[in-house]
């Protein structure tokens, strides 16, 4: 082993210089000159280490790496700027033993660092892999000259080998350093391979995305120009024969027939289609936008049908019943035909329980207008873009869904049935009733504005119809801006001959039973209504019509297998129902059998229909105390307090002076307590009840009433008199006792409601208690006077 000989350094920065290497150094600052000179007097070689931070200009013992390489100074050129160029050549790793800072250069002790390892096995399939990865790695590679392969391929030493793929590579300092410091060949062609697989991989990474992007930038750019060539070519041939899909809109955006404005708008936003790539994301924007305007029915729409008559059979075939909502149609249509065009928009609002028609009802009046009929549920809408669409900034926008549904429908006139209004609920993202009050409002309507579509679309022409359950939910101002109609429940009389026209026949197709005899008597569809169903509607009741089907085809399909014979005709009796439907699930009211002390019958209105409404009251011993049981309502138990309040302040009136109130306790009952049950108009049923239990007469059993009460004993008017005067006759009474302000309402029942009736109109409690006790009342100051109703 040699010894330790002392050398001039001379520090590089962004550079690791390799032995067998010619490079060119440009050496400017003092102390590094020096070591030149001092270089250059004695036999011109110099040792050239790296910096290990290459921002440090005076660069000391700490600032250099611990290995550097021997070279040989080939030239020194003095440039005219100050500076000095030196051609230099590696010729052996150094390995430095300790570096002395002279005032003028910095020298160092060196020692040579022996190659290791050129002659393993593995050194030569190494070297190859080697090279084959730097010939990759040469050809991704913008900066690296495609002839430096070929001058490698021709080295054979391992060591010199390494040395220049090492020096031709654009890597961090690091990196090379620690390639210049490993003694064995075979060490250092193992890391070169991994540090060459590395660079390849990212290059080539590098490489697909650029091309990738160059390729869709070529793509826009040819389909640019070819776009100008194309339109260069229709300017030369005088713009005719459109061939575009640009020529094509303007064709479509003609025929629209829109309002000028709005065509402004089209063609507007078709010039900037015309300028935009096809396949960019605005486009894509654009050319829906113009795909709606295009499509929107500005102009077309279908002739009303005026015909009264012919509006008559249509509403009469599909709905039994629903008189008022009928007449207000072929008054809507009378006018139409007698005004035209200056006819104001209409908003109905039919209102009233599930199932009583009010959907199929929106159907049938588009049929007699002639119109298209569309429909669209605001139960739990929540959003406001739902109504005014949203704004195309929005990635999927689209405009909101009344104009999706004029667009539907195909006409600027359809009848839109906007079904459940009185659910619809409100959010963050808005208040939707807030949104309708412009599209509900025949002021504003004529230019409603779509957030999407950005221009005035005329709504004007459009019949709205909505439904509700209650309006109670239903803000005020959107109230005002519709003609509500209320639907009330059918009675059992109008479901009979709802289910005999209507339901059976179209269950009896859906079943197969058209070509059997199927008799169901007017008993049987009664007993079917009040013992099976209790509803407002006939939902329930085609629930249990199309079960009595159905265990018909079953029983058809069954005899036909085994008796080969068919089913011809058969007779649905009451007494054969439970065959079909099982026991009945709902029963009648316990009405009274006979006269009885403190049982007094009225008259209620439920959302099903009218029922009646046993009241009873007891007296005992006790301190004064006033009990109400059966789930009444606050308003129910008002009542009662004041018709006691009553009888207490006409003590005399009624000969009660020896009545102890003070030492009677008072029960107030009304049977099935699981139903709540509230409301003024049992006060007149209250008060006669007391008065029974108080006095000890009897009540009339064949008697029904109803009115609200007042402290003075006045019968003030009540609402749902049809539900409960059918009511009555339902359950076989036939006087029924009405306030005399309701006798209107009784004018107004059809002639078979009122067959067989007898009406009282009283206007004070005193003639409830003449005509519904067993006896008179003795010593009373008044008498009351009858009133019969003619039949």
């Amino acid at each position: 082993m040699s010894e330790p000989k002392r050398y001039p350094v001379l520090p590089i920065r962004d550079m690791v210089l390799f032995p067998g290497i010619i490079a060119p150094l440009f050496v400017g600052r003092p102390r590094s000159l020096k070591a030149l000179e001092a270089a250059s007097s004695v036999d011109k070689m110099i040792v050239v280490v790296a910096q290990n931070d290459s921002r440090v200009d005076d660069p000391k013992p700490q600032d250099l790496y611990d290995v550097g390489t021997l070279c040989q100074i080939l030239q020194i050129v003095r440039i005219p700027d100050g500076t000095t160029k030196v051609l230099v050549e590696g010729s052996q790793r150094m390995r430095i033993a300790g570096y002395q800072a002279d005032r003028e250069y910095i020298s160092a002790l060196c020692e040579p660092l022996a190659d290791q390892g050129t002659h393993s096995e593995r050194v030569e399939p190494l070297r190859r892999s080697v090279f084959e990865q730097f010939d990759r790695y040469a050809n991704l590679h913008p900066k690296i000259p495609v002839e430096v392969s070929s001058t490698i391929l021709s080295v054979e030493n391992p060591s010199l080998f390494t040395d220049l793929v090492t020096s031709h590579m654009l890597v961090q300092i690091a990196e090379k350093q620690r390639l210049l410091e490993t003694p064995s060949s075979e060490e250092r062609l193992e890391s070169l391979l991994r540090l060459l697989l590395r660079e390849v991989d990212l290059l080539e990474t590098e490489r697909n995305i650029q091309d990738r992007v160059r390729q869709e930038m070529e793509k826009g750019h040819r389909e640019y120009y070819l776009k100008e060539q194309l339109k260069a070519i229709q300017d030369e041939l005088g713009g005719g024969g459109e061939i575009s899909e640009v020529g094509e809109y303007k064709s479509r955006i003609k025929k629209a027939k829109m309002p000028k404005e709005t065509e402004k708008k089209a063609l507007h936003e078709l010039s900037r289609f015309e300028k935009m790539p096809p396949m960019s994301a605005e486009a894509t924007v654009v050319r829906t936008y113009i795909d709606w305007l295009v499509d929107m029915p500005w102009r077309k729409q279908t002739p009303d049908c005026l015909d009264i008559k012919s509006a008559r059979a249509v509403l009469e075939a599909d709905h039994y019943g629903l008189d008022e909502v009928k007449e207000r149609i072929l008054e809507f249509l009378a006018v139409r035909k007698l005004a035209g065009k200056k006819t104001r928009g209409q908003v109905l609002c039919f209102v009233g329980p599930p199932g009583v028609g009010k959907t199929s009802l929106g159907k049938s009046i588009a049929r007699a207008l002639n119109r298209e009929f569309v429909n669209m549920s605001l139960g739990g809408m929540r959003d406001e873009a739902e109504i005014r669409g949203h704004r195309r900034t929005y990635i999927g926008a689209l405009p909101g869904r009344i104009i999706q549904k004029v667009k539907q429908a195909g006409v600027r006139n359809p009848v839109l049935l906007l079904d459940e209004i009185d659910k619809v609920g409100s959010d963050f993202r808005g208040d939707p009733s807030a949104a309708l009050l412009e599209v509900l409002d025949p002021e504003q309507n004529h230019s409603f504005t779509d957030h999407f579509l950005e221009v005035p679309f005329d709504l004007s022409h459009v019949m709205f119809i909505t439904t509700a359950n209650g309006t109670y939910t239903i803000p005020r101002p959107l109230l005002d801006r519709m003609e509500l109609i209320h639907l009330p429940g059918y009675v059992t009389e109008e479901k009979i001959n709802i289910a005999k026209r209507y339901l059976w026949p179209k269950i009896a197709v859906e079943n197969g039973l058209e070509k059997i005899k199927v008799t169901i008597s007017d008993k049987t569809y009664e007993h079917i209504i009040t013992s099976y169903t209790r509803e407002a509607g006939v939902r329930n009741l085609d629930r249990q019509l199309s079960k009595v089907a159905r265990k018909l085809a079953m029983e058809a399909v069954e005899r036909n297998e085994e008796k080969k014979k068919p089913l011809a005709s058969i007779a649905i009796t009451q007494s054969k129902l439970p065959l079909y439907l099982k026991s009945p699930r709902i029963h009648a009211g316990c009405l009274p059998k006979g006269d009885f002390v403190g049982a007094a019958v009225g008259l209620a209105w439920t959302e099903n229909g009218g029922d009646i409404l046993v009241i009873e009251a007891a007296v005992m011993q006790g301190s004064g105390k006033v009990s109400f049981t059966g789930n009444l309502g606050d308003i129910m138990q008002e009542s009662a307090q004041a018709a006691l309040g009553y009888l207490r302040s006409k003590a005399e009136d009624y000969s009660l002076q020896a009545f102890k109130w003070e030492e009677k306790d008072i029960h107030v009952h009304v049977p099935e307590g699981a139903i709540p049950k509230d409301g003024p108009s049992a006060g007149v049923t209250l008060a006669l009840a007391l008065m029974s239990s108080v006095t000890g007469i009897p009540v009339r059993s064949d008697r029904a009433m109803t009115g609200e009460i007042t402290l003075r004993g006045m019968v003030l008017p009540i609402g749902g008199v049809r539900e409960k005067v059918l009511a009555a006759k339902r359950y076989g009474i036939h006087t029924v006792l009405l306030p005399k302000e309701n006798r209107t309402d009784v004018d107004e029942l059809a002639p078979w409601a009122k067959e067989g009736m007898d009406f009282h109109f009283v206007s004070h409690v005193r003639e409830i208690f003449d005509l519904a006790l067993a006896h008179r009342i003795q010593n009373q100051k008044k008498r009351p006077d009858k009133v019969r109703a003619k039949r």
